[in-house]
């Protein structure tokens, strides 16, 4: 609809307009999981720098029951060989 806003001592009309939002990535991850570690691989190839990506696993795994997570004490991801390896604090 139409609306009319104040801005700066001034009114302005304005139009909401419905737009639709790019999706998100969607990826699988194969992971083998040992002690404190979880090793992942065939990570998928994203534009995005390698700290985002460390940032993703980490989110997906910390305290996830999908990954079996926790906290988590390192992330080392490999861009090259699409690897990476969780390190948790603790076993489990």
């Amino acid at each position: 609809g139409k609306h009319s806003v104040n801005l700066d001592n001034k009114t302005a009309d304005v139009t909401v307009k419905p737009f639709t939002l790019e999706m998100g990535i969607k990826f699988e991850l194969h992971v083998t999981i040992s002690g404190n570690k979880i090793n992942v691989s065939e990570v998928p190839e994203l534009p995005i720098p390698d700290d985002w990506m460390r940032d993703k696993l980490e989110l997906n795994f910390y305290k996830s029951e999908q990954g079996g997570g926790g906290e988590v004490e390192n992330v080392n991801y490999d861009r090259q060989s699409r690897t990476a390896v969780i390190t948790f604090l603790k076993p489990g």
